[in-house]
């Protein structure tokens, strides 16, 4: 008897050693295999509520926010929100991992915590251990990992509802369907495995989705000449792929990611978005014009010169940054072909008939206005994204310091040089066509403070 006596109070020395233990296992996060994978351990329904036929019937639930949907893209994070809610829970935990589909004892992707709430383990087929993971990625030896509740998550004392996010990382390579199995304990909080403790289950099957293709930016040049250099108010036009979300445009048919701006997106003033495509020039917003998956035209803020980063932000995310330097003068003719668009006093445009029909050559001592971009600060100043109407008025911006012009390597004379009333940094230019101009196509050169026009820009004279 005393044998006896001696051995039952040593089975209940063990085993009321062991239930401190168990109770700090289940609150710092359940044993691996909980979730519901078939062949697995089961769910939290093994330790905890009225069994397997009380999951799901008590009102509430468990849920899992998938940013993308019920899609992945391989390789690419993303952050899930797990939320479980039950009417009269007051402590809470929760049980999630991903498996591919054909063959669920295969992990599909790794998870990370993003608080204190949740932590990642990692286990084997025989769900015999359970290694902590912060990596997000299990060795060989134990390839099936599990993100879940930590002590701190269970929340002891809160109602309604709780949630927890982590992020997971799918397969790098498309791995067909993966289903998330998630499993949850709503507990009563009494610190016991009874009826009290509510679970829910659910799943989710996932489909590998194409990567959004993001914004890339090439090249950031002057949007007359699409030559380097650019200023503050000056058109800039940026080239690159995947500017806007649209697969290519058809001239002529303006439709979101392929346009230019209308009337009606001046609601609010100027437009610096056209359908969610945006430009970032030197920390501030850009005044967009037209947008298409490869090139986009913009009047440039009000920036200082100096270096500047230019960014394209569209709804797959935000481009390469590309520094270019802003000066304080850029002048260039915009072109029509190779030839600067000039008009006769008529509005007619200078150039061969040959090239652009109903166009003629300018006479030498005739008058004619020249266009174009970047030719520096203006008398009274102009705001950027504000036409000089907008402005000051009916008075004239002028060109604060006008350009000398050659026609053909001769001075030209410059009557004059303002913004445009009613155009966004367009300038015209008048001149006189020089009486030693050579007759044909001629280079035609702006020179601004310095700054120069490309060389290879013609004037037509007759």
């Amino acid at each position: 008897m005393e044998r006896k006596t001696k051995l039952a109070l040593a089975k209940t020395a063990t085993l009321l050693a062991a239930i401190p233990a168990l109770v700090y296992a289940n609150a710092s996060g359940p044993d691996p295999g909980l979730t519901g994978v078939p062949n697995e351990a089961g769910t939290c329904a093994a330790c905890h509520g009225s069994g397997t036929s009380s999951i799901n019937t008590k009102g509430g639930s468990v849920t899992v926010a998938l940013p993308n949907g019920n899609s992945y893209v391989p390789g690419q994070a993303q952050h899930l929100v797990v939320t479980v809610a039950d009417p009269t829970a007051k402590r809470w935990g929760f049980q999630l991992t991903a498996r591919v589909a054909a063959g669920t004892s295969t992990q599909a992707g790794g998870f990370k915590s993003t608080d204190s709430n949740t932590q990642g383990i990692c286990s084997n087929s025989q769900l015999r251990t359970a290694q902590p993971n912060t990596s997000g990625t299990c060795a060989a030896s134990v390839p099936l990992m599990y993100v879940e509740h930590t002590t701190s998550g269970t929340r002891l004392g809160t109602t309604g509802s709780v949630t927890y996010g982590f992020d997971w990382t799918p397969p790098s390579t498309d791995a067909g369907k993966i289903t998330l199995y998630v499993a949850a304990n709503a507990a009563n909080g009494n610190n016991q495995d009874d009826t009290g403790d509510h679970v829910y289950t659910a799943t989710y099957s996932l489909t590998a989705a194409t990567a959004a293709a993001q914004p890339t930016i090439s090249a950031v040049v002057n949007g007359a000449t699409f030559a380097a250099g650019i200023e503050a108010g000056s058109w800039v036009t940026i080239q690159g792929k995947n500017l806007t979300t649209a697969a290519s445009c058809d001239a002529g048919s303006p439709r979101p990611g392929c346009r230019t701006w209308s009337s009606s997106d001046f609601t609010n003033g100027t437009p610096t978005s056209l359908d969610n495509v945006s430009v970032s020039i030197g920390g501030k917003a850009a005044f967009v014009y037209y947008i298409s998956p490869t090139q986009i035209n913009v009047q440039a803020p009000d920036i200082n010169a100096g270096d500047v980063a230019v960014t394209v932000t569209n709804g797959n995310g935000t481009s390469n940054s590309v520094t270019v330097t802003a000066a304080d003068f850029a002048p260039g003719f915009f072109q029509t072909g190779r030839y600067a668009i000039a008009t006769h006093q008529d509005g007619s445009l200078v150039a061969p008939a040959s090239v652009i029909p109903g166009a003629s050559p300018a006479a030498r001592g005739e008058t004619v206005i020249l266009w174009g971009t970047g030719f520096g600060p203006v008398s009274p100043s102009v705001v950027a994204g504000q036409t000089s109407s907008q402005a000051i008025g009916s008075a004239l911006a002028y060109a604060s310091a006008p350009p000398n012009i050659t026609i053909g390597g001769v001075t030209a004379t410059t009557v004059g040089a303002a913004l445009n009333p009613s155009a966004l940094g367009l300038y015209q230019i008048a001149v006189t066509v020089p009486n030693g101009a050579q007759s044909g196509d001629q280079p035609i050169i702006a020179n601004s403070a310095g700054k120069t026009s490309p060389a290879n820009v013609l004037f037509s004279v007759r």
